[in-house]
């Protein structure tokens, strides 16, 4: 058997006739969609995402939330995913409270309710560094675009 771009020559049983078959690459294509959400530099805008986010007390349930993530406040064993489960309400909560935000405006959020975490002084920076993976994929969990918000070493 030879190659001749992308044609493969058989010789059929011992004899001299050849027999010519075209073959098609099989290829596969897989697509990625990445959202990035970029901070607008349009003050009108941040004033706005401001006012959300207070409104919203500063995502205060998506910080208890994350907070029993970290501190692992729910047995394993109780966290299946029941309309009683409170750890699974607090989520829901939090994620109205991101709903209820400008999707240009749930990452800020979420990076405030860090600043907020951050400035009560009760959380060690190893688990403020947890805490902030958590909260980079809360969007996610919650089915919102963007789906991941990243967070700045800047909230140390």
């Amino acid at each position: 058997m030879s190659w001749d771009h992308g044609t493969s020559i058989h010789r059929v049983l011992n004899s001299s006739h050849f027999l010519k078959i075209q073959t098609q690459p099989q290829a596969t294509r897989t697509t990625i969609t990445t959202t990035v959400v970029e901070e607008e530099e349009n003050p009108g805008q941040q004033q706005r995402c401001r006012q959300q986010i207070q409104r919203e007390d500063n995502l205060r349930d998506c910080q208890m939330y994350l907070m029993q993530q970290m501190r692992g406040g729910y047995d394993k064993v109780a966290m299946i995913k029941t309309e009683s489960n409170p750890h699974q309400q607090q989520l829901r909560m939090c994620c109205q409270q991101m709903e209820n935000l400008d999707e240009q405006c749930r990452c800020e959020g979420l990076r405030e309710a860090m600043r907020q975490q951050r400035g009560q002084g009760q959380i060690q920076e190893e688990e403020m560094r947890e805490m902030m993976q958590q909260a980079e994929n809360l969007p996610s969990k919650c089915d919102l675009s963007p789906r991941r918000c990243q967070m700045r070493a800047s909230i140390f």
